[in-house]
């Protein structure tokens, strides 16, 4: 592994991917089902059950207001709607948030020891969630809470620079030109200093399956390994990333789905499995 090293680039990362999951296509395929793929149904189903809350909603706010109306002049809206409507977006992001979770662990045990050649089996990656799930969770939670305490600082920055020209007695035009780039300016520098952060940390999650360290031991860790490969870091982050978008994207884009038409899907899919 040290001889492949200073030969390691974007394409060698990509063939390597390649070679240990083609060794191990049924186990990888596996896991897809496992993981990935409630994920993807999830990125389809959740417009359409959006959809449906948001009308049934809208329906009820109607009926709400033409009842209060009949009885008297100002009508009262009922103070759950908004917890309720709030209900489907939380519970979805923390499914998708989970999921993933257990889709990287999964997935990293099983790349790591197919790297070296080890049998890979589908119950021992699930096995090794429950030792590596809940250190993965708390790491995850660490450095999006670091990340979140930067964009908060830079806020606070902006804030405090805006504050001091005005106690100087000066008075700032919000809409002026000026005013934007200086914001543009900082919203750079922060989208900088959280994407270096972004690569620095990400092997955070492998540091934590493969060798067992956790919180900000792991992101030092990760910080550490990441040295001399932060190129191949950031442009795997970018691809990646580009190719997640796009997909989301496109989900979105298609609007929501018919209930009947997945129906149809589902039984035609589950015909041709069986």
């Amino acid at each position: 592994m040290a001889a492949l090293a200073p030969t390691l680039n974007f394409f060698g990362v990509l063939s390597e991917s390649k070679r240990i999951i083609s060794a191990h296509s049924r186990h990888f395929l596996a896991l897809s089902v496992l993981f990935l793929l409630p994920l993807s149904f999830s990125l389809i189903i959740y417009p359409t059950l959006q959809a449906i809350l948001s009308d049934s909603q809208s329906r009820h706010i109607q009926i709400l207001l033409g009842h209060t109306q009949n009885v008297q002049n100002t009508p009262t809206l009922d103070p759950d709607s908004s917890l309720k409507s709030l209900a489907l977006p939380l519970t979805f992001t923390l499914f998708v948030f989970l999921l993933s979770i257990s889709a990287a662990a999964t997935i990293t045990y099983s790349t790591y020891h197919g790297f070296y050649g080890r049998p890979v089996k589908l119950a021992a990656a699930v096995k090794s969630l429950f030792h590596s799930f809940i250190p993965l969770l708390l790491t995850t939670i660490t450095s999006q809470s670091l990340m979140a305490l930067v964009c908060a600082s830079f806020g606070l920055f902006l804030v405090l620079i805006t504050k001091s020209v005005e106690i100087l007695g000066f008075e700032i035009d919000y809409s002026s030109n000026y005013f934007l780039w200086f914001c543009i300016a900082i919203s750079i520098i922060s989208a900088s200093v959280l994407a270096y952060l972004h690569v620095n940390w990400s092997l955070a999650c492998e540091v934590v399956v493969v060798e067992s360290r956790w919180g900000l031991e792991a992101l030092r860790r990760s910080n550490y390994l990441v040295k001399g490969m932060r190129t191949i870091s950031l442009s795997l982050l970018l691809c990646f990333g580009a190719a997640i978008g796009f997909s989301v994207w496109v989900n979105s884009a298609t609007g929501p789905v018919d209930l009947g038409d997945f129906r149809k899907f589902c039984g035609r899919w589950w015909a041709r499995a069986s």
